[in-house]
């Protein structure tokens, strides 16, 4: 089974996103990218807008005995935040201290990547325009919980930016944010790969030197947005 191309890569399909975004005049903006896969999309946003640019990591908390089967997720942030369906909890039987432990796990593998990725502290989102990005969506969950996560961040807007989601999908997440900028929905809706040319995986490499570019860029006010 086929889709139809859209986009030849991440790098165009952020170009193409970044040209939406930026006639939008946001104020005081703030690109978070989900990795890996949403890290080049971002980078060519925040270019584009002159914002700094950093990535937002959501950790599944998985249910006891099977930790596919998600009950919450932790989201990366200057005060990490916890999402969790307590009637979910309930009826797996996660109890708090079991929660509390995955919570510690994650928030450790939170930090071994961020020190991997070397971007240092997180962003501060209180009172600016929080653009959340990735390279597509195909079932929502974990831009879901995502966006749960920041709208305990204290920004002042938050908008979703993809190239390209399911519409209903999208229209299950207007609620969670202000604004959202998507390129296209295909429709009968392909995996999110099925619309790109080259979607082959997005290595740790070329994370590294996208936020390493970022940080150098000189972009206006980017040398105040890391936390000290």
């Amino acid at each position: 089974m086929t889709g139809q191309i859209l986009f030849t890569d991440r790098r165009e399909a952020g170009r193409k996103l970044a040209g939406a975004v930026r006639d939008l005049d946001f104020k005081d903006p703030v690109v978070l990218a989900l990795p890996r896969g949403g890290v080049p999309v971002g980078f060519e946003v925040a270019e584009a807008l002159g914002a700094p640019l950093d990535i937002l990591m959501v950790r599944k908390i998985g249910a006891p005995g099977h930790e596919e089967y998600g009950i919450g997720a932790l989201v990366d942030g200057v005060s990490p935040q916890v999402v969790v369906d307590e009637g979910l909890a309930r009826m797996v039987g996660a109890s708090r201290n079991y929660i509390d432990m995955q919570i510690a796990r994650e928030l450790a593998e939170i930090e071994r990547r961020r020190a991997l990725y070397r971007t240092g502290s997180p962003v501060t989102l209180t009172g600016r325009t929080v653009i959340v990005v990735d390279d597509g969506i195909a079932t929502g969950g974990t831009v879901r919980a995502a966006l749960q996560g920041i709208a305990k961040a204290g920004a002042a807007k938050v908008v979703l930016a993809v190239p390209l989601a399911p519409a209903d999908v999208l229209s299950s997440l207007t609620e969670l944010c202000d604004r959202v900028i998507c390129l296209a929905s295909p429709d009968p809706f392909h995996a999110v790969g099925m619309h790109y040319s080259d979607f082959r995986q997005t290595e740790d490499e070329e994370v590294i030197r996208l936020l390493a570019e970022a940080r150098n860029g000189n972009r206006p006010g980017q040398s105040s947005a890391k936390v000290t």
